[in-house]
Parts: C-alpha cells; structure tokens; sequence
C-alpha cells in the first residue's frame, strides 16, 4: 500500500482531459496525465534533463577526487617528498573533514538557492581547487588544496541524489539511482585511459606529468561548469521546460507514490531535530558506512596495487580501467531487477556477498597476477553495485523534502567517514600483500550486510504495524506532509 492516492483535479483545471494510458506503465497510478503526451514520454524528458547532467557533474566530481591516486603513480609523491611515514595517507584522509561536516548545511542551502545554482557554484569551485593542486609546491600546499577540495564538493554527491529522489517513483528510481552512480565507476575507467594519455605530458613546459593531470582535469571542470549553470535541473515544481499541466502532472504523481513535499516551507533546526528521533536514520547511516571503506579503498589504492604486479605506469593506468567497466555492467544489471521485482534488500545482499568474496581471493591468494587481479573485479563489483541500491532504498523510504534533505545528507556524511578508516587500512609498510586492509574491509562489509537487514526488518514491522492499526483520521493534509513516511498511510518499500 503507498501513500493516499489523489487526483490531479486538484491541481489543474476544472475541466481536465481523460486520462492516457500507455500499456502498463501508469496502470497503477490513479491520477490523470495531460492529453497531449503520456506518462512514459513524460519519463524519458525527465531523464533527458535531469540525468545526463547530473551524472556529467559526478564524474568529474569524483574523478577530481581521486585522481591523486593516478598521480601518485606519476610521482606525486616522490617530487613532494612523502613517501617516508603516512604523508600521502594523511593528504588523502584531510578531504574527508570538510566532506563529513558539511553534508547537511549543504542540502539546505541547495533548497535554499535552487539546485541548478548551487551545485555549479560548488562544480567550479572544485575544478579550480583541482587545477591549483597542480601546481602546489610543498607537502602543506598539498593538504591545503585537498582540504578545500573536500569543502567545494560536499554538495555533489547528497545534493544529486536528493534532486533525484524529488523527481521519480520509488519504483522506477534504482535504475536512475544506479545509472549516476556508475558515473563514479565511468569516472574510474575513463581517469586510468586519460592519466595514461596524460603522463605522456611528462616534462611538457617544465611540468611532471601528475601535475599535467590535475591541471587539465580541473580545467575542463571550470569550463563544463559554465555550461551547467543554466543546464543543471531545478526541483520539478520549478522547472520552466515544463508545462503548467506537466509540472502537475508530474507533482501528483510523486504524491501519490511519496506523499505531499513542502517544497515552499524552509528547513529549520527543529526538523533535522526530528529526522534524528527515527531509529531507520542511524541505520541507515550504517549501511552506507560500512561500503565507504572497501570503495574508497579500492578507488584509491587500487591503482598501486595493481602497479605492485610489475606493471609501468602506462599499464597500470589501463589495467584499471576493466575492472571499473565490469562494475558498471553489473550495477545496471542489477538495477534493472530490483526495479523489475519492486525489492531491493536482496538486490544488496546479493553484490555485498560478491565484494565479500573478492577480499576474501586477495587474502588468501598470493603470487597468481591473473588470480589476484579477477579478485579486484569483483571487489569493484560488489562494491559499487550495492552502495546505490542501499542509498536509493534508504532515499526513497523518505517522504517530503524536509526529510530527504536531512537523511541523504546524514547517510552520505556519515558514511564517509569510512574514507577516512580506509584511508588508514592500506599503508605502505603492508604493500604489496595488504592483509590488513582487505581484513578490515571485509568487516566493514560485513557491517553493512547486518544493517540493511536490521533496516529491512524495521520496514517491515513498521508496515505490518500500520497494515493492523486503522488509519487515523484525525490528522490533516498538513500534519501528514510533515510526518513524511512518518504517516500512517505510507508503506515503506522493502
């Protein structure tokens, strides 16, 4: 059962068309599209505007985070004079600070400024600091620019999943969801082909290549940012390439399926306050906590790793890259049935027992290159398919934006400060084997596999506890808005 179905008379004229129906796609869905299109095309525009760019944003996002690990491989290190103790760790680890701390001011103030303004501002503000960390000079200047890198990007990744989630059923988002996630396993294959072409910049102008890397990287986040001010998308009731009757449309649909959103009424302390007062937040927490450690692992020391198996640095950066294109065929895979069987805990078993199992081969295994190497596929996997099933899950179990905002922000903040362990699993006195590292992901892992099913049986006792209780009466339209999934008429998706 899903939130209390209303008719779009509501919201349009009082004369509207008849409802069109397009094969089975809305057969479900009780409200009235306009008669000059149907629900399915409506859809398609909505991905045309809103997922290419978002997912073109990510992956230079992502890709200017760990693209220091490419560096790395080019000298990085060497020329800053850190390879002695943890210095390169700590470079890595003073990210995460600013990333951890800012999550949820940042979703305020995207609601606050609109989406479209906010995330180009933090989009070019992070390609600057890119191009700069291409020209620091010393060990300080390095941590400088990788602290205000992780400040400018704390919006990216909570913001794009929160505009997401105000725009799809809670059926169809995992294919979206999975889709701009892969933008991280894209930005993994395509930073290894483009560092490879790169490094070949070795001593252009006076520049090593690792510094050739971050320059031009950054630069190309300046100028695509430019672009995406006026391309980003807004929330749906702010969409201008939309007609009047769409934009209601659109609105009914998405209350239907996740109740009222009270985009107009702003988010105060009082309202994070209370998201935090619901148990499923702190879980949900963990379940993305416990992927952060093995993901960040991988996508930053992944490249060394493969490097210790006698590669050069040119082979590395193209070994890197299948793993990665493996990792996106399996999410989409994956996605594509969670959304088919409407299930999702599963569909994030499933992958987690696959990253399981690869950590469990580079234990075990040792002096067999290929062995070793199909064993980081999986890790990659395994890794990067259940994280945007377990976001997407927890995201859209939460109704109206006040919730949302608050919970994706919290889930993605708090998760992330498994960089930070991961940063610190893999240290260069365990190299090459890294038995502590992959020990610590595999428990971290594992973490993540126990609460999703103690989210998932939270879900369902919730709604077989509202499935036995009448529904009160009482409440208003307005009190069940800022209940959110907190109403008693919405049933959770398991």
């Amino acid at each position: 059962m899903l939130p209390k179905k209303e008719n779009l008379e509501d919201l349009q004229s009082d004369d509207p068309a008849p409802p069109q129906y397009d094969g089975n796609y809305n057969d479900d869905l009780c409200v009235e599209c306009p008669p000059h299109t149907t629900e399915r095309r409506l859809v398609y525009r909505i991905d045309l505007h809103v997922l290419p760019f978002l997912c073109v944003m990510y992956l230079l996002a992502f890709l200017d985070r760990v693209n220091i690990a490419n560096a790395n491989v080019f000298g990085l290190s060497k020329e800053l004079h850190i390879q002695a103790g943890n210095k390169y760790n700590a470079a890595l680890v003073i990210f995460f600070v600013p990333y951890i701390l800012f999550e949820i001011p940042s979703n305020i103030l995207l609601k606050k400024f609109k989406p479209r303004i906010w995330l180009s501002s933090c989009m070019f503000a992070f390609g600057l600091i890119t191009t700069c960390q291409g020209l620091v000079q010393s060990y300080s200047g390095l941590l400088t620019t990788r602290f205000f890198l992780g400040l400018a990007e704390t919006g990216m990744f909570p913001g794009a999943f929160y505009l997401i989630g105000m725009w799809y059923r809670r059926y169809e988002a995992q294919r979206r969801y999975t889709f701009f996630f892969s933008s991280t396993t894209l930005a993994g294959a395509f930073g290894g082909l483009l560092a490879s072409a790169i490094g070949k910049m070795d001593g252009m102008r006076g520049y090593r290549g690792w510094r050739w890397i971050f320059i031009l990287e950054g630069t190309l986040t300046c100028v695509v940012s430019i672009f995406f001010y006026f391309l980003l998308p807004n929330f749906p009731e702010q969409a201008k390439w939309l007609r009047e009757d769409e934009r209601a449309f659109i609105r009914a649909r998405l209350q239907q399926d996740q109740g009222k959103s009270a985009l107009e009424r702003p988010i105060t302390l009082r309202d994070v306050g209370r998201v935090f007062k619901d148990p499923k937040i702190i879980v949900g927490g963990f379940m993305y906590f416990g992927l952060i450690v093995p993901a960040y692992g991988y996508a930053y020391f992944s490249p060394g790793i493969i490097q210790s198996y006698g590669y050069s640095p040119i082979q590395t950066q193209l070994h890197s890259v299948p793993p990665w294109a493996a990792a996106f065929g399996f999410a989409m895979t994956i996605a594509w049935f969670s959304d088919r069987f409407k299930h999702r805990f599963v569909f994030a078993i499933l992958p987690i027992c696959v990253c399981i199992s690869g950590f469990a081969i580079l234990i075990a295994v040792h002096n067999h290159r290929s062995v070793q190497y199909g064993a980081l596929f999986l890790v990659a996997m395994g890794a990067y398919t259940a994280m945007p099933v377990i976001v997407c899950w927890f995201n859209m179990n939460l109704g109206g934006h006040h919730r949302r905002a608050v919970g994706t922000a919290w889930q993605v903040g708090f998760g992330n400060i498994g960089g930070i362990i991961a940063v610190y699993a893999f240290l260069a006195k365990d190299a090459p084997r890294y038995i502590p590292g992959y020990s610590i992901c595999i428990a971290f892992v594992s973490l993540s596999a126990l609460s999703c099913l103690i989210y998932f049986i939270m879900c369902m006792w919730q709604n077989r506890s509202r499935d036995r209780n009448a529904t009160d009466l009482s409440l208003t339209d307005y009190e069940k808005t800022e209940l959110g999934d907190m109403s008693p008429d919405y049933r959770y998706l398991l």
